[in-house]
């Protein structure tokens, strides 16, 4: 929960607002089903990073993309949208097992 002493922006009619850059406080990771991972056919050309809704996406020493799984909802569109599918999504159980299916 947003304590009122961490709100810096207020939209209309005083409802808080909160940047994409800020959502890390909210950890909607707890969300995602799928989690994007990238392989070794990544060529450092930065879409996934740009296009990334969340912000969840950052860079390495060396260029290419790390994901902050705290704030991923794994919408996928940094793997659909990768030029040379760079990026697979795998499920993420969070630690969970499946429920068991009855017969």
């Amino acid at each position: 929960m947003i304590e009122e002493h961490q709100i810096k922006y207020r939209g209309a009619e005083g409802i808080p607002v909160i940047r994409a850059s800020e959502a890390k406080r909210l950890n909607t990771g707890t969300w995602r089903i799928f989690k994007p991972v990238r392989n070794e056919k990544c060529i450092k050309c930065r879409l996934c990073w740009q296009l990334c809704p969340e912000n969840a996406v950052g860079l390495d020493k060396d260029g290419r993309p790390e994901f902050d799984y705290e704030i991923c909802k794994g919408c996928g569109i940094c793997a659909v949208n990768c030029l040379v599918k760079a990026i697979e999504m795998e499920r993420d159980l969070h630690g969970k097992d499946l429920p068991k299916v009855q017969k």
